[in-house]
């Protein structure tokens, strides 16, 4: 018992980019017990996503075709069945809607422990040492498990597996019982305001409470116009209802992993740091030179914003 399942994550016929952290993590463990890295898509193009995820590190990919959609059935079958073909020593998955909808029902299924919300991993072929962030990220907790586990990781923790591989792309050998799976999917619809997807946007332009009144987004906005970029915030303006949910920046929002993250009036709480800190280059605009965003700024304007975006709109237009 040695070898490694990771399960993709997808939506909307794309694979998400949590799904190529996983091979990352996955491999990285295999490497330590000494095992293959398998990976798992199930449901939608499965032919396609295979491809795709065939990077360099993965041994095996297993299509499950069955359904275009999630279906929390399908998947729990589906994984169980794999797990106990292959008898991996750790089932991976993301700690995504989805995962965390079907990952403890594996669980408990193949009654093995459950960690989620996980950030760093570390085994002695053994001992599985998962790592987790505790009251908004101010604390590091460790979790040690002997024997097989499930773990779900966080997005944008480890980076994404790269390359091109030779992976093994197989047919998954399950049966899934159509009696049992409880549910059916009809199809896939987003809530209100589910038009915008922000861990999917290259620039994010993000407000918080330093903008001081909603009529005042409007510079936002076409600041995010000028950049083509889109609109995020953080949990203020969010619990304010200027901003949908779905814009949420954070650990009680989205994880997101843009190139550029242009944080506006935003002061840089642990909350919201955990969930865009992995943005390649950071931009801050605060009046406070000892705002905690700073510190994880790659750069820092000190002024007023109601001065310097206007200013930037102005240029990029």
């Amino acid at each position: 018992m040695t070898d490694i399942l990771a399960v993709a994550d997808h939506r909307r016929g794309e694979l998400r980019d949590v799904s190529y952290e996983l091979l990352t993590a996955g491999r990285l463990l295999a490497d330590e017990t000494g095992g293959d890295l398998h990976v798992a898509v199930i449901s939608g193009t499965v032919e396609d996503f295979a491809s795709k995820l065939d990077r360099e590190g993965v041994d095996v990919v297993h299509t499950v075709d069955y359904g275009e959609e999630f279906n929390h059935g399908v998947y729990a079958q589906a994984i169980t069945q794999l797990y106990d073909r292959l008898a991996p020593r750790y089932v991976l998955t993301p700690n995504s809607v989805n995962g965390l909808d079907y990952a403890p029902a594996v669980a408990t299924t193949l009654d093995v422990p459950i960690v989620t919300d996980v950030v760093g991993l570390e085994t002695d072929g053994e001992t599985l040492t998962a790592t987790r962030e505790m009251y908004g990220g101010k604390v590091e907790t460790t979790t040690e498990l002997e024997g097989p586990a499930v773990v779900t990781i966080r997005g944008a923790e480890w980076p994404a597996a790269e390359g091109t591989g030779d992976a093994a792309i197989e047919p998954a050998d399950v049966t899934i019982d159509e009696d049992a799976l409880g549910s059916t999917v009809n199809g896939f619809e987003e809530v209100a305001g589910g038009d915008v997807d922000i861990s999917d946007a290259d620039v994010l332009v993000s407000v918080g409470r330093g903008i001081e009144e909603e009529e005042n987004l409007d510079l936002v906005f076409d600041l995010a116009e000028a950049l083509d970029a889109t609109v995020s915030a953080s949990r203020p303006i969010v619990d304010n209802g200027w901003l949908p949910k779905n814009r949420q920046v954070g650990q009680s929002g989205k994880v997101v992993t843009p190139d550029v993250y242009i944080a506006i009036g935003i002061s840089g709480a642990v909350q919201h740091v955990a969930g865009m800190k992995g943005s390649d280059t950071i931009v801050a605009i605060n009046t406070d030179p000892n705002a905690p965003i700073m510190d994880i700024a790659d750069y820092a304007i000190v002024d007023d914003l109601f001065d310097v975006v206007p200013a930037l709109t102005a240029e990029f237009s």
